[in-house]
């Protein structure tokens, strides 16, 4: 009976021995009246610091902004890089905040009037939206705000966005052109540029020339490559005239472009270099006259011609018709002829008096004038 009693006795001595080491006693000390009871912690607490709008608070010109953003998945928004890479099929929705917005996209979709692409202007924003994409929708999308004073507007320059936007396609390294064969014209005062433009941003492009067979290197002084327009003739020459083509390399690949045929231009730019010539100046009466208005010009500028003749308050009816040619004027040398012939029948008095001749091309305009009168 004492054996059992020891037993017990030792087992509830180490028992207690456990409890007492699982919590030891704390060294306190006693805190003073007032002090501070809240436990301290080892938490670091950053200070802020007050957001700065402006870096360059001195400086008043006002920062230009992008406006634009571009429609991602599930309905998210986000402001688009400088160059886009999209697949073609994708559907394209840009916006821009404002309630006056102007759009600039690819000539393409313009010229034939696609309806694939919509521009809509909403009350604070400006939508466009482009469906079932191509590669030769590759180019640069931009926007910009409006000024207005009563009807009459700027642009916002404050207010703008851009993106040039990659339309990657299979079997498709170049923006496809609608024709297999091109006519570019080296002007000795402006640059020119062979349009090769690819639709990989990552795609590798050289310029060849046809006959004699070799590669055109850009050397980045008389010839530099930009993705965004093609190789571009710095300071053209005779020289350069020839027919071209490109070749663009991308994942294993490879893929030439249309034939450029580079036509060398005599005729300086500027207002158009217009004559004035009648069949006859002392007409009798009953007889045909016609007036022959004549520009030498660049070949690849347009004309516009306007006629004002004695009989034209009297709406009397005559015959107008225009018309072009290039010539060949030897070494190369190309210059654009455009004509536009007025003509009479029956020549009656109220005919006789100033015929004129405005032509207008975009660098300006040229009127002229000559008279018919009765013999």
């Amino acid at each position: 009976m004492k054996i059992w009693l020891l037993l017990v006795l030792l087992l509830m001595h180490e028992a207690l021995e456990d409890v007492t080491g699982q919590h030891p006693a704390k060294n306190k000390r006693p805190k003073e009246p007032g002090e501070n009871r809240i436990k301290p912690t080892n938490k670091k607490v950053k200070p802020k610091i007050p957001k700065i709008k402006d870096r360059d608070s001195a400086d008043p010109t006002p920062k230009t902004q992008s406006i634009m953003t571009q429609m991602m998945d599930k309905g998210r928004f986000q402001k688009p890089a400088a160059t886009l890479s999209l697949t073609a099929g994708q559907t394209l929705e840009l916006r821009c905040k404002g309630n006056k917005i102007v759009w600039s996209y690819p000539a393409y979709l313009d010229t034939f009037k696609d309806t694939r692409l919509s521009v809509k202007q909403h009350e604070r924003y400006g939508q466009l939206t482009l469906v079932n994409s191509t590669a030769a929708d590759t180019g640069e999308f931009s926007c910009w705000g409006q000024l207005c004073t009563g009807y009459v507007c700027r642009r916002d320059e404050a207010k703008t966005g851009s993106t040039y936007i990659f339309f990657t396609e299979k079997g498709e390294l170049f923006v496809p052109s609608p024709s297999h064969f091109d006519v570019v014209y080296l002007n000795p005062d402006r640059q020119a540029v062979v349009p090769c433009r690819v639709t990989v941003l990552s795609a590798k492009v050289t310029l060849h020339r046809e006959f004699p067979a070799k590669e055109i290197p850009a050397n980045g002084t008389d010839i530099v490559y930009d993705l965004k327009r093609g190789f571009v003739y710095l300071q053209p020459h005779s020289g350069h005239q020839g027919v071209v083509y490109c070749k663009a390399e991308a994942g294993g690949k490879s893929q030439i472009s249309v034939k450029y045929q580079l036509l060398y231009a005599q005729v300086p730019s500027g207002p158009p270099s217009t004559t004035i010539l009648a069949s006859a100046n002392k007409v009798q009466g009953g007889d045909d006259v016609s007036v022959l208005c004549t520009v030498l010009g660049e070949p690849d500028v347009e004309v516009e011609f306007k006629w004002t003749y004695p009989g034209q308050k009297d709406e009397r009816p005559v015959t107008i018709q225009d018309s072009w040619r290039l010539i060949h004027r030897g070494l190369g040398h190309t210059t654009r002829i455009s004509q536009s012939v007025l003509s009479i029948e029956d020549f009656e008095t109220i005919d006789a008096g100033y015929y004129i001749c405005t032509a207008q091309n975009l660098q300006g305009q040229t009127t002229v004038a000559t008279t018919v009168e009765s013999s």
